[in-house]
């Protein structure tokens, strides 16, 4: 049944596994693929942490090389009950009810390049967090599982957020790129005026995983609240240049990037790398390497097609994830960008909290599949046409 107004939660889960988010719209009916501007209203958002055990057992079952098939199928039905608890809470904060969920789901693995696999070369993707559960205790349909749909039509799975942020952050006299910092850091650019297959959208390399993840290890933190440890470190220039050089900051787009690429072993060979460094500068040059990957991605490609047009095409960078809350990459950012002549803004300035932004989008996205219309953008995850994204479950 197609409504007018809809309340729709979203919930996201990142590869940061910090926890869980949670935003509650009010969405109104709009014209869907190539459409108008969002057309929602914020009811309220939340952040959930994962208690401790559970994170531990998330980031242990990300890219693992063998794993208890059982305890997977047990953390499938536990991250149910966890991502129901949370739109429950928010439900309860915001004294609302929702009618719909977007539930993105944990990635475990992602694979969005065909590989050999038994004799036929296939994409993969895994986002663990059963549907079905949500969906028996809020009560209401879920939307669960949208990278596959895209990655049958030809694409990576990912970025998807691209679509939310080409409804929220288009104009017809401002080129903007979207920089979302989460675990993994994104960027949507959108020239001014733009149609939806204007749009360049790809993952730029990590954003806080290996910031978090040097952190916790040589200062048994989960992350660097403010990058105070990081402002008070020195960045070691030799290692950082080294460290561009992997391969993924090489590729061109469409690309999507996960702990495979970023995970443990990459931890292990940057510090390895940082040898007997303060501990405070390994800090300080795991946030670089995030500014420098952002820099050097905008350089490299939205830039570079600027250069080509003769023109400036990109005037601000719009600045969301859990990243914005990093004064010192924040910092170091802005610095980067100023050659570009990009003018670094938060998402909050637009109205969109930076935490809350995916699960903003996973709501929207839930929103397009219950109308049976298609959000990916094939020119962002370079699928060969637009799809349907999602499996819908019902209590």
């Amino acid at each position: 049944m197609i409504k007018k107004n809809m309340i729709v939660a979203g919930v996201m889960s990142g590869t940061s596994a910090d926890g869980i988010n949670v935003a509650l719209l009010r969405m109104a009916q709009g014209r869907g693929y190539s459409g108008s501007n969002a057309a929602f209203e914020l009811i309220g958002h939340a952040e959930h942490s994962y208690p401790k055990q559970v994170r531990a057992a998330v980031l242990a079952a990300m890219n693992a090389s063998s794993a208890n098939v059982a305890d997977l199928a047990r953390l499938n039905f536990l991250l149910g009950e966890l991502y129901a608890d949370a739109v429950l809470a928010t439900e309860r904060k915001s004294r609302t009810k929702a009618e719909l969920v977007g539930c993105h789901g944990q990635t475990l693995y992602h694979q969005g390049e065909p590989q050999s696999f038994l004799g036929r070369k296939i994409t993969a993707t895994w986002q663990t967090g059963e549907a079905a559960i949500v969906a028996a205790r809020v009560g209401v349909p879920v939307v669960s599982d949208f990278r596959p749909a895209d990655m049958a039509a030809g694409g990576q799975g990912a970025p998807l957020v691209p679509f939310l942020d080409y409804m929220l952050f288009r104009d017809a006299h401002v080129g903007r790129i979207a920089q979302n910092i989460g675990g993994i850091a994104n960027l949507t650019a959108i020239p001014a005026g733009a149609d939806v297959t204007d749009v360049i959208a790809f993952d730029t390399g990590p954003g806080n995983m290996v910031i978090d993840a040097v952190t916790e290890k040589l200062f048994g933190l989960p992350f660097d609240r403010g990058g105070k440890i990081a402002a008070s470190g020195k960045v070691l220039e030799t290692v950082l240049e080294t460290i561009l050089r992997h391969d993924f900051f090489r590729r061109t787009p469409p690309k999507t990037a996960g702990r495979e690429e970023f995970g443990r072993e990459f931890v292990r060979e940057f510090l390895q790398r940082c040898g007997r460094c303060k501990k405070q500068d390994a800090v300080a040059t795991a946030t670089a390497l995030t500014v420098k990957s952002i820099a050097d991605a905008v350089r490299r490609h939205p830039a570079q097609k600027a250069v080509s047009a003769r023109k400036q095409l990109f005037q601000e960078m719009i600045l969301s994830g859990g990243g914005a809350k990093n004064a010192t990459l924040v910092a170091m950012l802005s610095k980067e960008l100023a050659p570009l002549g990009l003018r670094l803004r938060s998402s909050d300035e637009l109205g969109v909290p930076s935490p809350a932004k995916e699960a903003i989008a996973f709501a929207v996205l839930a929103h397009e599949t219950w109308h049976r219309r298609p959000s990916n953008v094939p020119s962002a995850t370079g699928a060969k046409r637009a799809a349907v994204l999602g499996k819908i479950s019902f209590p």
